[in-house]
């Protein structure tokens, strides 16, 4: 029996999980395609399973080190970066009672168009319904409005940043 080889039990459960992860990324796809969403994303245990449908480039987010300041004085430790404390305050608005968050993945616009104001600016008061904020998905720009009436306290995006689903975008007070 040496000219004959039996697969390992490794190779079937690999083969078999990755028809059964083929299998469930086509049948969210079909999802999509049958619905309005422009997203849908899947977590079970390790497994994390995100299908979009955007017409487009595809984008990819990749932190870049922040370089060391050139001075000769010692750094100071026990100080936080500037890298530490933006996801941080971010993470913090998301909990804040007055956040809105995006309902999409696209790309924020804070002004009708590129010659145009701001809807507003930090501190202006707004009333329920007033569009704040536009987040632009398959060539569609959405209207993301107050939620009640208030004075904007931050607006957490800037002008054609990209943003995803659940992402606080401002907070009204």
């Amino acid at each position: 029996m040496a000219g004959k080889s039996t697969p390992s039990r490794t190779t079937k459960a690999s083969t078999s999980k990755t028809s059964a992860e083929t299998s469930l990324v086509k049948e969210l796809a079909k999802i999509l395609n049958e619905t309005d969403l422009s997203e849908i994303e899947m977590k079970k245990g390790d497994l994390k399973i995100r299908v979009s449908k955007h017409s487009g480039a595809v984008m990819q987010t990749i932190a870049a080190p922040i370089p060391a300041p050139m001075t000769a004085a010692a750094p100071n430790v026990g100080a936080p970066s500037p890298v530490a404390i933006a996801p941080e305050k971010k993470a913090d608005a998301g909990a804040h009672p007055g956040a809105v968050k995006s309902p999409m993945v696209g790309t924020a616009y804070v002004r009708p168009s590129p010659d145009a104001d701001p809807f507003v600016k930090v501190g202006d008061k707004v009333k329920e319904g007033d569009t704040i904020v536009l987040v632009e998905a398959m060539k569609t720009f959405n209207p993301i409005t107050a939620t009640k009436s208030g004075k904007i306290e931050q607006l957490l995006v800037d002008d054609a940043q990209p943003v995803e689903f659940g992402e606080t975008l401002f907070i009204i007070v």
